[in-house]
């Protein structure tokens, strides 16, 4: 090439696709669409980081928070307890079915209002609850307080006893006192009487059964 030559001007690739070089607005297009594709995955990629990062906070909670049910309670032997308290009178420990157990029992020598009482909670065979309270020497006073203040809305007799029977079952927040029943035994030998109260949330038929494993407690008083 001579020396006073211009040079050639470089041309354009040529697109395989179009058979021709690329005009600048095809040029523009293209580099735009790059453009949008790579937002795009940027996008789903930040998507899914945000989703892997919820997943990973699910299940640290899971594993913080949900702990497997602890074991089950073993039953209170209330009638060890009540043979060792030191309470004067015969305590009422019933013998009860197949499917009763407690969960509480306890014998309080001097509580705040005065009144030595014993307390059983027990679970019964439909899966709901029944307290005994036995008053020594406990006065009307002490009985009601044990209700709340409720009224009597009828009585029954099972077993020889003549029961109160304090049915609230549809009154507002009635909770543990939604059914109840008191009675009364007579001086025992060594002079001193005691009233049992009980309350909860079982049907009337576990309520009977209770009621009818005190009597002979109850009637030692009689």
């Amino acid at each position: 090439m001579s020396p006073d030559t211009p040079p050639r001007s470089r041309q354009p690739p040529v697109v395989a696709e179009l058979g021709r070089p690329e005009t600048p607005q095809e040029i523009a297009d293209r580099k735009a669409e790059s453009s949008r594709r790579h937002r795009q995955g940027q996008t789903f990629l930040n998507l899914a980081l945000a989703l892997v990062a919820c997943l990973l906070v699910v299940l640290v909670t899971v594993l913080v928070v949900v702990r497997p049910d602890p074991p089950a309670r073993e039953p209170i032997d209330y009638q060890a307890i009540a043979a060792e308290a030191d309470a004067g009178v015969p305590l009422a420990a019933p013998s009860l079915p197949e499917g009763w157990t407690s969960n509480a029992a306890s014998f309080s020598a001097m509580p705040a209002d005065g009144v030595a009482n014993w307390y059983v909670g027990f679970l019964t065979p439909k899966e709901q609850f029944v307290a005994l309270r036995q008053g020594i020497d406990a006065n009307p006073t002490w009985v009601s307080n044990q209700l709340a203040g409720r009224s009597a809305t009828g009585s029954t007799v099972i077993d020889g006893v003549t029961w109160q029977v304090y049915d609230h079952r549809l009154a507002k927040d009635a909770g543990n006192l939604a059914y109840a029943m008191t009675a009364t035994g007579t001086e025992d030998e060594s002079g001193r009487t005691s009233s049992y109260v009980l309350f909860g949330t079982a049907p009337d038929d576990e309520f009977e059964v209770l009621a009818s494993a005190l009597a002979p407690t109850i009637r030692m008083q009689r």
